[in-house]
């Protein structure tokens, strides 16, 4: 059993998933940079000074301080039942931005996949000169009319 695992494990597909995903997640984490410390910014000052990482509702206040409460950390730190839309904003722009960039990643691929030409196919038959019939490219007298080729 361990012998399979090992040849499992080695296989080149399974490597590549293993890269696949490692990358997958580094780029995850470039994407959320992006939202939260690029995008968003801009979009919040637009917005009038809104920021969306502290955008939340409260459904039920701590019990440690009562609110209101200034930010998402300082109502979670007193232990209050939050809705964190500002934070589900964030993760849906990510994932847009994911999708999309997958999306060219495999559009890419497929065009350059269709773009590799075909080899053409070596011929197997001659025409025979005398009697036009096609015959193997090896032959040195024609089945049909018996020449020799």
């Amino acid at each position: 059993m361990l012998k399979e695992f090992k040849e499992f494990a080695m296989r080149g597909n399974v490597v590549d998933l293993a890269v696949g995903v490692i990358i997958g997640a580094a780029f995850g984490k470039i994407v959320d940079s992006l939202v939260k410390d690029v995008i968003m910014p801009p979009i919040g000052l637009l917005l009038g000074n809104v920021d969306f990482s502290n955008l939340f509702a409260v459904l039920k206040e701590g019990a440690k301080a009562p609110g209101p409460y200034e930010t998402l950390k300082a109502a979670q730190e007193a232990g209050a039942v939050t809705v964190n839309v500002g934070v589900f904003f964030n993760a849906v722009i990510s994932f847009v931005i994911v999708a999309f960039a997958v999306f060219l990643l495999i559009r890419t691929l497929n065009k350059l996949k269709s773009q590799e030409p075909a080899a053409p196919a070596e011929p197997d038959t001659k025409e025979c000169r005398f009697c036009y019939r096609a015959i193997p490219i090896k032959a040195t007298r024609c089945p049909c009319c018996t020449s020799q080729l």
